[in-house]
């Protein structure tokens, strides 16, 4: 039975987990690349060659991730296979509300883990969070159950090659050792993108409330123009004369002439 981040095979050694994937040697993609260089920086060259070779030859018989900790079981001369533990800092709920606020930040970045997909350049998140998405020595410790007191044997070496290329497969899995799930982070993310959205939309000008402008409703925004004097010996009601017959008429006048007197008030300024 395997879970999300794990393996479990038979008990022999031919049944055991490769680091070899398919597509070429341990270590040939990024992420791969990036833990073995981790692992191989810390020195014991010969014990890390006999642990790639163990790994290769499915010495390592299954694994599981969880925070902080993987734990492997790793066959060697005797029967009995031994128990290793790999165990790195998992991060706090602060540390990593940082690294998630600097994805938001970063769109190109969201969208990508939104996507299912692990941005190249993620590691420069953490960086910019002041943390490290690979495990550095001072942190990074293994046990083993095997009799050897080097430490790392050539069991954590072949637990170690065989996680590399895990992180081929799912880089996400770097994730779930450093403490936060993908399925937790997706939700974060999404909830943060949203709050983000939201602030912008609360930061742009937003319309005058309908009852500051009732005061101003009817004042114009700017001074009305002077009417036009009419020139001398202009009629008055001359406007009238000139829109013609209005059909229209009351107590039998037509309407021209009831409005013949507004307009000679209106001229001469008794209006």
């Amino acid at each position: 039975m395997a879970d999300e981040y794990g393996a479990t095979t038979g008990a022999r050694r031919a049944a055991g987990l490769s680091a070899r994937p398919q597509r070429g040697a341990a270590g040939e993609v990024r992420w791969s690349k990036r833990f073995v260089a981790v692992i191989e920086g810390f020195g014991h060259g010969d014990r890390l060659t006999r642990g790639r070779a163990y790994a290769s030859s499915g010495n390592v018989l299954g694994y599981s991730i969880r925070a902080g900790e993987v734990a492997a079981s790793v066959q060697g001369t005797y029967e009995k296979p031994y128990s290793v533990t790999l165990r790195i800092e998992v991060y706090s709920p602060e540390q990593w509300a940082r690294v998630e606020r600097e994805l938001v930040e970063s769109h190109g970045y969201i969208r990508e883990l939104l996507d299912g997909r692990m941005p190249e350049r993620i590691d420069r998140v953490f960086t910019a969070a002041g943390l490290t998405l690979f495990p550095v020595r001072r942190e990074f410790r293994s046990d083993c159950t095997c009799p050897d007191k080097q430490n790392p044997c050539k069991h954590i070496a072949a637990a170690c090659y065989v996680l590399a290329r895990h992180f081929d497969d799912d880089p996400f899995a770097l994730f779930a050792w450093r403490g936060r799930d993908r399925a937790v982070l997706t939700r974060r993310l999404e909830a943060l993108r949203d709050d983000e959205a939201w602030q912008e939309t609360a930061d742009e000008p937003q319309d005058t409330p309908l009852a500051e402008l009732t005061t101003d409703y009817w004042r114009a925004p700017a001074a009305l123009p002077e009417p036009l004097a009419p020139r001398p010996g202009t009629p008055a009601g001359a406007i009238l004369d000139r829109l013609g017959p209005l059909a229209r008429r009351l107590r039998g006048e037509d309407l021209r002439d009831l409005l013949r007197p507004a307009y000679s008030a209106m001229r001469d300024g008794r209006g």
